[in-house]
């Protein structure tokens, strides 16, 4: 068989692995690249194969980095079967409208100021429709079910214990009489979370596929997370702030949730104050995620399940609120009551959440708190590192606010929890394939596993090709070498020119900020020189 890795490749997002076994074409995943520019405009790319061609999807979760470019796949013509779990299934038919509801938006905005360059305007990834329709090719499976495709391919869906419904995929492949069985990890969730079960164990693989987000490091504070939570937010509403806490809307939002209840019912003095303090979910992709939670129970640790069994709802209590209109969401910056909001999206990219941050910000007795992996790029990612300053809807914020991060909230497993999951392993894998992760990542995790357990890792490329046979890899030939290189000195030009833009809008807060009358008069002139000089290389290279 042969792998093709195009997508989470030396990077978190764009989960997608192309698969040609038996003259049958699999995609494993096929999620959204976020981040960087450069790293979106690859969501723009063709896909490399045929979609007559292609025969199955096979989808571990439903988060967009994983199920994102989907109704791009049925858009393009696509109408083989999109494989998950019901749960899955279930948040997909929310999830990804709201994506094409997002891409709307935002292809609307560009277009906006391509017609006032006088520029062609451009067609959105997919639209709200698109991925209403896709739903159509979803198939719901159960988790551990034997699912038998076509060309000698066995599967089965393991629980991952990342979000509802996410899934280790194991997949038995029969070539000229021999079988060799490959495991790609999904999204590994973290032991003790709330709601989910704990990551389904494997007892073989002949090759892994496993994710390496947190390959790197260790969660802190994990015993002492939910004290370490109440805290800032007491902390933070006596010196009258607000708790903002960007969420992801599947997964983190109902932990959260979850994790406030269980608190409520203590009676402790610390745990009093909160019971006065509101707190509004404003996201209503969150609202209707949790009604997919509410719905699939037998997706729940035993500790979950005994809430529901003793008539007890695990997610909501007295002083949650939902916000689900435009207008609601606004009024919460107007409110003079101290509060938590809780709002996606989780790493501030899009959605509510960059309101909630424009009005809290700059407010020093405010706290963002952070609960979730903020990918390179990103805005909640420049405000996690220390950005002092940030533009939000093109408006300069002063970062004044209290931040922290609480990262044993991450739905992922850290260094630890994945190598005890490969630890568990009956028969250890030949070899590893280390995906989902920052580069520096995936090399220090690829080191630990050759430590631990002497087993050979393979770091793959986008665009990058493996034949995997019963006994060995090997790296295939690349026909479109030419192709590759061409993208990636594209995606290197589109990087540097970020780069620039955001150097040149410090330069400008700069010489707002510092130059003065009595700056000067010699340092004005050297300025403005300089200046002078950029904008004609500017416009030589525009030409």
């Amino acid at each position: 068989m042969n792998v093709t890795f195009l997508g989470a490749a030396k990077t978190v997002t764009g989960s997608c692995y192309y698969l040609e076994v038996n003259n049958k074409k699999i995609l494993v995943d096929c999620g959204l690249f976020q981040g960087h520019e450069g790293d979106r405009e690859l969501n723009y790319e063709p896909f490399p194969f045929r979609m007559d061609e292609l025969d199955y999807v096979l989808l571990t979760h439903a988060h967009i980095d994983h199920s994102g470019r989907i109704p791009k796949l049925y858009k393009d013509g696509y109408r083989g079967e999109v494989i998950a779990t019901k749960a899955t299934v279930e948040l997909c038919e929310i999830m990804l409208p709201d994506s094409g509801h997002i891409q709307e938006m935002e292809i609307e905005w560009t277009n906006r100021k391509r017609l006032r360059a006088g520029k062609a305007p451009v067609e959105p990834l997919y639209t709200y429709q698109d991925a209403i329709d896709c739903i159509s090719v979803f198939r719901k499976v159960s988790y551990d079910e034997f699912i038998k495709l076509q060309g000698n391919i066995t599967i089965r869906f393991r629980d991952a214990g990342h979000i509802l419904g996410s899934s280790i995929l194991e997949m038995w492949v029969n070539e000229n009489g021999h079988e060799t069985k490959i495991v790609f990890s999904g999204d590994l969730g973290n032991k003790d979370m709330p709601i989910l079960r704990d990551p389904t164990i494997i007892d073989s693989a002949d090759y892994l596929f496993i994710e390496s987000t947190y390959g790197d490091r260790l969660h802190h504070q994990n015993e002492n997370k939910v004290e370490k939570f109440v805290d800032i937010i007491i902390e933070t509403i006596e010196k009258g702030g607000n708790v903002v806490i960007p969420s992801f809307a599947v997964g983190r939002t109902q932990e959260i949730i979850y994790d406030l209840h269980k608190q409520l019912s203590k009676y402790d003095e610390k745990i009093k104050k909160l019971f006065n303090i509101p707190v509004y979910v404003d996201s209503p992709l969150a609202i209707s995620a949790t009604e997919v939670f509410r719905n699939n129970l037998d997706c729940y640790d035993e500790e979950a399940r005994e809430y529901v069994k003793n008539g007890d709802n695990p997610l909501d209590f007295p002083t949650l609120k939902f916000t689900t209109t435009a207008e609601e969401s606004k009024e919460l910056n107007e409110k003079d009551e101290k509060m938590i909001i809780i709002s996606a999206s989780g790493m501030c990219e899009a959605g509510r959440i960059k309101h909630h941050l424009k009005h809290n910000l700059w407010r020093p007795e405010s706290t963002i708190l952070f609960v979730g992996y903020q990918a390179e790029g990103t805005l909640g990612r420049k405000i996690l590192d220390g950005a002092k300053k940030v533009r939000i809807f093109g408006e300069e914020i002063s970062v004044n606010a209290r931040i922290e991060s609480i990262d044993s909230f991450s739905g992922h497993a850290d260094q630890k929890g994945l190598l005890d999951w490969i630890d568990a392993f009956k028969d250890k894998p030949k070899k590893i394939f280390i995906i989902h992760g920052e580069a520096n990542s995936q090399k220090i995790f690829a080191e630990k596993i050759q430590q631990q357990f002497n087993i050979e890792c393979i770091i793959p490329d986008k665009g990058e090709t493996f034949s995997i046979t019963p006994n060995r890899v090997i790296t295939a030939a690349t026909a479109n070498e030419q192709d590759r290189k061409y993208r990636y000195s594209r995606l290197q030009l589109l990087e540097y020119t970020r780069l620039i833009e955001e150097e040149v809008l410090e330069l400008s807060d700069f010489i707002k900020n510092t130059i003065t009358k009595e700056t000067d008069d010699i340092m004005v002139e050297s300025l403005l020189y300089k200046l002078k000089d950029l904008e004609k290389n500017l416009r030589t290279l525009v030409k």
